[in-house]
């Protein structure tokens, strides 16, 4: 009885009917819908002492600054190689089904094109470095917070080892109290998915799924093949893993990623099931998986790929292989240049359109589908950090101890 109405199965369930119950009480649905914003917040609220805590930990408990490159880099080639890998699938799977080919293009649109903000180099850079510390500590920025922490870490391993260590103490401290507090949050997840989910087929139904099937089950089917098969791949081969007996481990982060469409949401979650059910190294989660989840977007980059060729056949353009592999090269940088800028995703298709030369109005073609679909890629979105966490301990636990865990 235990393992049919587990946490996991619970919230399986919950997705399910909040399904059901928002396409047929969709009014319902959105009147409830607070239920749900209240479950979210809540696992924001966690986000920040998580991120400062993880990551102080993780740094100021490495054996010193070579092991700490050593992370880095591994976590670095980890992101930018499963993004390429990503982009790749994205444009080799739209070639094959090519999507909205032949069709027409519509005039007029029901869903006003957001604004997005223009990025250049000098935004990206400083888009890293908080000017207040406080004041981005209030906002929730994550990516500021991050550049903070470690800088204030790496220079807390050169103060006197009792200072040092006083304060990993209560940096340690806090991680533990979050953790707990954590879990006492995600034995709500199957209440605030079902209302999650319920608001958002209550607010735009199920049309918008079928006017762009073939788009949507484009990207669907990339986004299963990626998370399925690639990613799978890259941890047996490079981590000596089996990734699906870890997905089974630390299945709620994609659940509850897949709900709420956020992976700053998710990231309580993740580290707390990485730790605690994938058996990752404390010190390793704590630093990629709060990285990860602010500049590693697999499933972001593949959607984009997809989405940009599929306005390329409704615009009548046909793009040629130079101009795919711009999209690739764009894609692949442009997903993790555009994490500290707001509407990441949308910079990000802005930048891909431009660089191939069609015009950024043709985005609101698609955004009817896009809340449907976010949540899909911000599933795998998380669980290439969560592989990725996981390889990179692999690798570590194999570089100290010279055979595999």
């Amino acid at each position: 009885m235990r393992r049919v109405l587990s946490l996991e199965n619970l919230t399986l369930i919950a997705i399910i009917l909040g399904i059901a119950f928002g396409y047929f009480f969709p009014n319902g649905a959105l009147k409830l819908a607070f239920i749900g914003q209240i479950y979210l917040a809540l696992l924001k609220m966690l986000i920040i002492p998580i991120v400062v805590a993880s990551i102080y930990i993780a740094i100021t408990g490495l054996s010193g600054k070579d092991e700490l490159k050593s992370i880095g880099i591994k976590a670095f080639a980890y992101y930018l190689t499963t993004t390429a890998l990503a982009v790749s699938l994205g444009l080799i799977i739209f070639n094959i089904f090519d999507p909205g080919s032949g069709a027409s293009l519509p005039t007029a649109t029901d869903h006003p094109l957001p604004q997005p903000q223009e990025l250049t180099l000098a935004t990206f850079l400083l888009s890293f470095i908080p000017s207040n510390i406080f004041k981005a500590l209030t906002e929730g920025a994550i990516l500021p917070i991050i550049f903070f922490t470690i800088l204030f870490a790496i220079a807390s391993l050169s103060i006197a080892p009792s200072k040092k260590e006083t304060l990993y103490n209560f940096f340690d401290s806090i991680n533990d109290a979050m953790m707990v507090l954590a879990q006492w949050i995600i034995a709500l997840t199957p209440i605030g998915v079902f209302f999650l989910i319920g608001a958002t087929v209550g607010k735009s139904g199920l049309d918008p799924l079928i006017n762009l099937y073939s788009y949507a089950l484009t990207v669907l089917f990339a986004l299963a093949l990626h998370g399925g098969v690639v990613l799978p791949a890259v941890a047996y081969f490079v981590g000596r893993f089996n990734p699906y007996r870890y997905f089974l481990q630390i299945k709620e982060a994609p659940l509850i990623a897949f709900s709420t469409a956020s992976s700053s949401a998710t990231l309580p979650v993740s580290i707390e099931v990485a730790e605690t059910k994938g058996g990752v190294d404390k010190r390793v989660a704590g630093f990629v998986l709060p990285l990860g989840a602010t500049i590693n977007m697999d499933g972001t980059a593949l959607y984009e790929s997809i989405a940009v060729m599929f306005i390329a056949n409704l615009a009548g353009v046909e793009l040629s292989l130079s101009q795919q592999i711009t999209i690739f090269i764009t894609a692949t940088f442009a997903s993790i240049g555009a994490a500290g800028i707001p509407g990441a995703g949308l910079i990000m298709m802005t930048l891909i359109l431009e660089s191939v030369g069609l015009p950024t109005e043709y985005i609101a073609l698609i955004i009817a589908v896009d809340r449907f679909l976010d949540m899909f890629r911000t599933a795998i979105n998380v669980w290439g950090d969560l592989l990725g966490a996981k390889i990179i301990d692999s690798l570590s636990r194999r570089g100290s101890s010279g055979h595999s865990y």
